[in-house]
């Protein structure tokens, strides 16, 4: 049983896209699993269904509004350089209302809705594929991971909306009096549950560079700061899900390819811009394909 992991990463899930495209359409991978965290949750719907125009076009052409109902960020451009800054009054007013994120991202929710149809769920679903979402249940404390197989049209959507919420930047959901968020709080690539579900195969794509060493840039202000930190947060947590799932794989005897970025994307993965994503996509197209072609037998080894 081969799968596909996809990790968290925003923004990045471009590159993804480009690495994923040249394993189903260039090499003819056929997935009986696909597991997601975060942006990796709003790629493998589509990915099982092998409709790589529809993602591509969805990835390299959202923006910030697509993503936030209520916008922590302005996204501002100095050169070729894009990054974000505060916006203080939309904060402010999340304060003044009590809301206890920076930000909502109810504008996400509604565009998985219509760009992940009905007839596409039912189509999946008679597919037999497995697809899976990441989330955190911070109420217990906990990681959990929801199945197309165990879910209806409306609760898969919400799910995929939930895996996605980067908190306290976007929306704290609460589903049956527990409270949820982003699935890479808790598990940023889902290699080892994967293999649990009887994976003898993992192809998974990291969307950080594997070794992580270069310097970064600390906010010059509290509110970027809390950026930098939970971005430092979340590395720490893909090294140990990368450190288990290889020991996993090794324990179970599971072909384990392992993609990462050749190089640092992005200080950001909040910065949603199509010069960049669709630079990115193409990018992780032609990693894969120069992997591939440096592999003894062109066979893709870890």
């Amino acid at each position: 049983m081969r799968a596909l992991v996809i990790s968290g990463g925003g923004s990045k899930g471009a590159f993804a896209g480009g690495v994923a495209q040249f394993l189903i359409e260039n090499q003819g991978r056929q997935y009986d699993m696909l597991l997601g965290t975060s942006t990796g949750s709003l790629l493998v719907s589509h990915l099982a269904l092998k409709n790589i125009p529809k993602i591509y076009k969805i990835f390299t052409n959202v923006r910030q509004n697509d993503i936030f109902s209520v916008s922590p960020f302005v996204q501002r451009k100095r050169g070729n350089r894009e990054y974000v800054s505060i916006d203080f009054m939309n904060s402010l007013w999340q304060f003044i209302k009590m809301k206890r994120t920076f930000g909502e991202s109810k504008a996400l929710k509604r565009n998985i809705r219509k760009q992940f149809t009905r007839a596409e769920f039912e189509e999946l679903r008679a597919l037999g594929k497995d697809v899976v979402v990441t989330v955190s249940n911070l109420s217990k404390n906990r990681v959990e991971y929801k199945s197309i197989k165990e879910c209806s049209y409306e609760e898969f959507c919400e799910w995929i909306w939930i895996s996605c919420n980067y908190i306290p930047f976007m929306s704290l959901a609460k589903v049956n009096g527990y409270e949820y968020a982003d699935g890479g709080l808790g598990c940023v690539v889902p290699i080892r549950e994967a293999i649990k579900r009887g994976a003898t195969e993992v192809d998974a794509i990291v969307l950080e560079s594997e070794t992580m060493e270069q310097q970064k840039v600390l906010g010059k202000n509290p509110f970027s700061l809390m950026i930098s930190l939970f971005g430092h947060l979340l590395d720490q947590v893909e090294r140990n899900d990368i450190v288990i799932g290889k020991l996993a794989a090794k324990n179970k005897d599971v072909k384990l390819n392992l993609f990462y970025t050749p190089t640092r994307l992005t200080e950001n993965s909040l910065i949603f811009s199509k010069r960049l994503m669709v630079k990115w996509w193409q990018e992780g197209f032609d990693y894969a394909k120069e992997k591939y072609a440096k592999s003894p037998s062109n066979e893709l080894k870890e």
